[in-house]
């Protein structure tokens, strides 16, 4: 995606939206749907900026082409920008010294 023009648009991949949450601590639900509400009000060029979400590309060939944001000290949320120009979230993890 050009990043030209802003994203606005987020949504959960299926897999993450029907099952992926459920084991997630709610504050933690509430930290990524503020993540979400601030790419849609500013989009993802201003959310990128904001330092508290630690916004960063993900190393390794698993995670080729995701980047990540940190919902606390430790959980991360995985996303991926589609062929359509909008951020899809796939994973959210809990993590121990980023074992992702």
């Amino acid at each position: 995606m050009d990043m030209k023009m802003d994203i606005f648009e987020v949504r959960l991949a299926p897999k993450l939206e029907q099952r992926g949450l459920k084991k997630v601590p709610r504050h933690i639900i509430v930290n990524l749907m503020d993540w979400v509400d601030d790419v849609r009000d500013l989009g993802l060029r201003e959310v990128r900026k904001i330092s508290g979400y630690h916004d960063e590309p993900v190393e390794g060939k698993e995670r080729a082409g995701q980047r990540s944001i940190r919902l606390s000290k430790g959980w991360r949320a995985f996303y991926i920008i589609d062929k359509t120009g909008t951020v899809e979230f796939i994973e959210v993890i809990e993590v121990n010294k980023h074992e992702y």
